[in-house]
């Protein structure tokens, strides 16, 4: 029996609660939201939804929750479709300051929060992993980056390809995703949102949903 082509993508995807300056944040709702929008709009071809989380906002007070559904995402070693590669992981974050999307190309080995997080922690220039080193290191996605950002730029939306994740808990949960990502052979994406004030709520959802089409299509 013979393949009827690539395997579909399974996307599993994850959103932020509010936190300090930011109260009502725009990835919880659509996160939140995603599972009933696709299901009314129809999921791209290619494409399977997986779980939709929303994480704390706190570096180490997202990890325990962060690493349960990065986990849960692998299939077991009996499955058939062990095929690990076609899983990505996608995770949102907002920039309050934003105006467009921005797709993050990697995140840094650095804890430099600018604020509280909220469970009251303030880190600074603190090596996220140590293990991997200094502040220094960066871990890139290897997801094509520049093609992702093309390809939403050709369906309408300001987006832009971004080299600064910042220093908070997006960044610092995109650095341990990255990791484990590179360890199972997966695949992990940060993408950075505006406020629904900047950009409206209809649009991000459309946005979102044109995101997980995109990445089927270019997932190796």
């Amino acid at each position: 029996m013979g393949s009827e082509g690539p395997t579909a993508v399974t996307i599993h995807v994850t959103g932020f609660k509010k936190f300090h300056g930011v109260s009502e944040n725009p990835t919880e709702t659509i996160v939140s939201n995603l599972k009933g929008y696709t299901e009314k709009k129809g999921l791209p071809k290619g494409v399977i939804l997986g779980s939709c989380s929303v994480l704390e906002t706190a570096g180490q007070g997202a990890l325990t929750q962060l690493y349960q559904t990065l986990r849960s995402a692998l299939p077991g070693k009996d499955s058939e479709s062990s095929c690990s590669g076609r899983i990505i992981w996608l995770h949102f974050g907002v920039n309050s300051g934003a105006s467009r999307f921005a797709i993050e190309r990697q995140a840094a080995n650095e804890a430099t929060f600018r604020c509280p997080d909220e469970m009251g922690w303030k880190p600074q220039k603190v090596p996220i992993i140590p293990a991997d080193g200094g502040i220094s290191r960066v871990r890139e996605a290897s997801l094509p980056v520049e093609e992702i950002t093309k390809a939403l730029t050709k369906k309408g939306f300001e987006v832009m390809t971004s080299d600064d994740a910042g220093r908070f808990v997006c960044n610092y949960v995109y650095y341990h995703s990255l990791r484990f990502a590179e360890q199972s052979g997966v695949k992990s994406l940060f993408v950075h949102v505006p406020l629904f004030l900047n950009i409206d709520e209809e649009t991000q959802m459309k946005f979102a949903a044109s995101l997980l089409e995109v990445l089927a299509s270019l997932c190796p």
